[in-house]
């Protein structure tokens, strides 16, 4: 069965993930990032959800994990919760 590793930092708005995003691209530290700005609990670790397997989370955060470039940084992603910014950090499929 396919297992995921990602890492995710959730917003309120749009504009706010685009904005972390940009800073991402410029060199910031996506775990810095998310201990500053995610409302997830994950934010203490980093942003960092660990090992999950297909359906265990939302199915837009459940798609982008198990089709994106692992390493890549994908969003804003929305979902019930916000808007995410996740990166895929380890995949077996």
């Amino acid at each position: 069965m396919a297992q995921a590793s990602a890492r995710h930092i959730l917003v309120s708005t749009e504009a706010k993930a685009n904005e972390l995003k940009t800073a991402i691209e410029n060199g910031a530290d996506f775990a810095q990032l998310a201990k500053e700005n995610s409302s997830c609990p994950s934010s203490r670790d980093g942003g960092n959800l660990g090992t999950f397997g297909p359906g265990q989370m939302v199915k837009e955060f459940d798609t982008v994990v198990f089709s994106a470039p692992v390493g890549v940084v994908q969003g804003p992603v929305k979902t019930q919760f916000g808007y995410h910014l996740v990166e895929v950090t380890n995949r077996q499929d």
